[in-house]
């Protein structure tokens, strides 16, 4: 059944001209990523420093459970569109977070202890792993079915929504990372759990505000009874449980979660291909091919933007000049440079791309992804420049500064401009799978970027071998950024964007040739995540 959206959600109580149920998700969406980046920054120092893990096999832990993050947001957007709803999965999630998060803190140990404290360690990761599939993909739908899907405010809204995730992104490793760093590392993982408890507070104390969005699309299929004897929702949520179990063990087992992620990927978009091959009318079924070449570009761009918390992280402890005013800061809080320079540059950036469609000069999502492709590239070569000029010595903190800069602003010509054309482009019975899809596209570069990481070398390995990595990569991305590029004017024609006529229910939405305001503000996970 194909979800509708409630009246009452367009039509009801608005703040700043934009719906209440948007800032309710704004808040717990802030402190979901305030719980995530606060832990990411972490990390890699954890398993480094407190279980001394070599780099390698600790960027091979840290691929796999990045990738995982996004893996499971698939099937937490299928189980939502099908069974739970967007709203109930949410809430689902950020209980499994938040207990994944203070159990981390709990389950410290002594330096260099493994044993049940590893394992108590890969339980909290897997923990979190199965909570963010519930909740990363469903609360960026919520967001979009409070606005139809060609109103006006719809990409604002996506902007102001992004504006907490990068609040959250960079005060969780200030937060976090100074605690963890200086204080103990429980305080800097049980800081992170706080996070996501307080995200859990607003969205339960203020979900009325949300209108009825996201409630189960069909209630009497979900209360049905299954074969194990309990109701289909008890049941998804005993198999998360299990998920768990699961999750646990492909953290202990890498090269599975990269066989396992070819065999998703395809089979995943087998599924989207049949959908809108054999189901969906040919505007709509183009509209999805069109998706899918997005899609398709995000391995490599999180392949290379998510070195931030690997291989960059490493390099700026090891090989950054860090002290500033007689103090040396911790590299951990380094993580939160690239929220704060969104946090800058989203208005900067918002009124560029309203600047320009006004003047019908805006670049469309296919050419904003190809420059984002070659800024990315840019920063690394920046950072490779700026070693250069001091050989020998620490690499100045200011080109690590650079370099966040442009995969900043790489990062607002892609992240949101994809998310929002994933909510744009699909159907409404696909639009939690897409965006499911999405995100395992990031699972893909997030696992690439393990690999990367591991191809800068070890802990006896010099810079140099660091810089020969970034070189080669940043010079790549370059090169396929300009091919997107020429490429871009013919995904354009797939997306049909000129029937989207605001107020049709099968063509709605937006009457431009790209995303403006959304454009200007991050994921996050992301995709920002």
């Amino acid at each position: 059944m194909a979800t509708s959206f409630p009246p009452t959600a367009m039509q009801g109580p608005t703040f700043l001209g934009h719906p209440r149920g948007l800032f309710v998700l704004f808040f717990t969406e802030l402190w979901e990523r305030f719980s995530y980046y606060g832990m990411r920054a972490l990390l890699i120092f954890y398993l480094t420093k407190h279980f001394l893990f070599g780099d390698e096999p600790a960027y091979g832990i840290y691929g796999a459970y990045t990738s995982l993050v996004y893996v499971t947001p698939v099937i937490g957007g299928y189980l939502a569109d099908k069974y739970l709803g967007a709203r109930r999965a949410v809430l689902v999630g950020g209980l499994f977070i938040a207990v994944g998060h203070l159990m981390i803190g709990l389950l410290e140990g002594p330096v260099g202890t493994q044993g049940g404290y590893l394992n108590g360690f890969y339980l909290g990761l897997a923990s979190i792993i199965v909570g963010t599939g519930f909740l990363k993909a469903n609360i960026s739908v919520l967001v979009g079915q409070l606005y139809p899907r060609g109103d006006a405010r719809r990409d604002p809204g996506f902007s102001i929504f992004y504006m907490g995730i990068n609040i959250g992104g960079a005060s969780g490793p200030i937060i976090c990372g100074l605690l963890g760093e200086t204080v103990g590392w429980s305080w800097g993982f049980g800081a992170a759990g706080v996070g996501m408890l307080l995200g859990l507070v607003v969205f339960v104390l203020f979900r009325k505000d949300l209108m009825g969005v996201g409630e189960p699309p069909e209630p009497v299929l979900l209360r049905a009874r299954t074969a194990v004897g309990v109701s289909r929702e008890w049941a998804i949520y005993l198999g998360a449980f299990a998920a768990v179990a699961v999750a646990w063990w492909l953290l202990q087992s890498q090269g599975v979660v990269g066989t396992l992620l070819v065999v998703f990927a395809a089979s995943t978009i087998g599924f989207i291909l049949y959908r809108a091959v054999f189901t969906l009318p040919k505007v709509e079924r183009d509209r999805v091919f069109g998706a899918l070449f997005l899609i398709a570009l995000c391995p490599l761009f999180w392949a290379l933007f998510e070195q931030a918390g690997s291989s960059l992280n490493v390099y700026t402890d090891r090989a950054v000049d860090r002290s500033m005013f007689g103090y040396e800061i911790p590299a951990s809080l380094f993580q939160s440079v690239n929220s704060i320079f969104i946090v800058l540059m989203a208005p900067v950036f918002a009124a560029l791309w309203t600047f320009l469609d006004r003047r019908r000069l805006e670049p469309s999502a296919p050419f904003k992804f190809g420059i984002g492709l070659i800024v990315i590239g840019l920063g690394f070569l920046v950072l490779v420049f700026g070693a250069a000029l001091t050989p020998g010595a620490p690499t100045p903190a200011m080109f690590i500064l650079l370099l966040y800069f442009f995969h900043t602003a790489a990062e607002l010509c892609f992240s949101p401009v994809g998310l929002a054309a994933m909510t744009r482009l699909s159907v409404s019975s696909m639009v939690g799978l897409m965006m499911g899809t999405w995100f395992l596209a990031t699972a893909a570069g997030n696992f690439l970027a393990g690999q990367i990481a591991q191809a800068t070398g070890g802990e006896n390995v010099g810079p140099e071998r660091v810089l020969e990595v970034y070189s080669r990569i940043g010079w790549v991305s370059i090169v396929i950024g300009v091919v997107v590029l020429l490429i871009a004017p013919f995904v354009v024609r797939l997306m049909h964007l000129e029937l989207m006529k605001a107020g049709d229910p099968v063509l709605a939405g937006q009457d431009t040739l790209a995303e403006p305001a959304a454009a200007g503000t991050r994921t996050e996970g992301e995709h920002k995540a």
